[in-house]
Formats: C-alpha cells, structure tokens, sequence
C-alpha cells in the first residue's frame, strides 16, 4: 500500500521557521521525483520546490526562492522542507508527491503518482 503522510505543520509568526518532513512507503521512494505543493483557501494548487531522485538537484517557485530548502533522505524513505521567513501568504495545505516526470512538476502540471493527505501551515501573528 502507497503512502506519503506530512507532518510538521503548525501555527507559526511571520519571519518564524517550520520543518515539513513526508515519509514514504509501499513504493521505490529513491526512483522517483519528488515535489512539494500547497493549496491555499479557495484557491488552486501551487507547486512549490521539486528534487530529483538523488537529491542533486533542486528547483523552487520564485515565490519560496531563498526562503524554502527540499531535501530527501533515501535510506530513511523521507522528503523534507525547511521553511523559513515565512509570510502569512505562505499559509497553505502543504502536501508531497511523487512523479517520474520532475521537468512537467516544475511547469505547474499535477500529474503525480501519488499524493499524500497534506499538513496545514498557518502563518499569522
């Protein structure tokens, strides 16, 4: 059985710091593509940052450039980012997902294999 479950998620101040961790089971984690996308109240999703299967390479939306870190730990099934300086419009549902196909994640299509259920982030004073 496929799964992807988020955590780390919470309540936070602007300028503060949260770190999402997604661990993965049921599939070959290390071959594939990884992203992390969001979805903001009443509005579509948004893909944030993806990582390639060895951790090599990494691309962020220019809205999270320099701000925002994707890493992944293969032996350890786990996708991660490292948010910091983070503005109330970084408030979202922030979900993993996999994908063979990194160069369409990073052109905005959400044709993921598989998904996880997502973790909230909420960044307000």
């Amino acid at each position: 059985q496929v799964q992807l479950v988020e955590s780390g998620g919470g309540m936070v101040q602007p300028g503060g710091s949260l770190r999402l961790s997604c661990a993965a089971s049921g599939f070959t984690f290390s071959s594939y593509d990884m992203s992390w996308v969001r979805q903001a109240p009443g509005k579509g999703p948004e893909w944030v940052s993806a990582i390639n299967t060895g951790g090599g390479s990494t691309y962020y939306a220019d809205s999270v450039k320099g701000r925002f870190t994707i890493s992944r730990d293969n032996a350890k099934n786990t996708l991660y980012l490292q948010m910091n300086s983070l503005k109330p419009e970084d408030t979202a549902r922030y979900y993993c997902a996999s994908t063979r196909n990194i160069a369409a994640a990073i052109a905005g299509r959400f044709d993921y294999a598989y998904w996880g259920q997502g973790t909230q982030v909420t960044v307000s004073s």
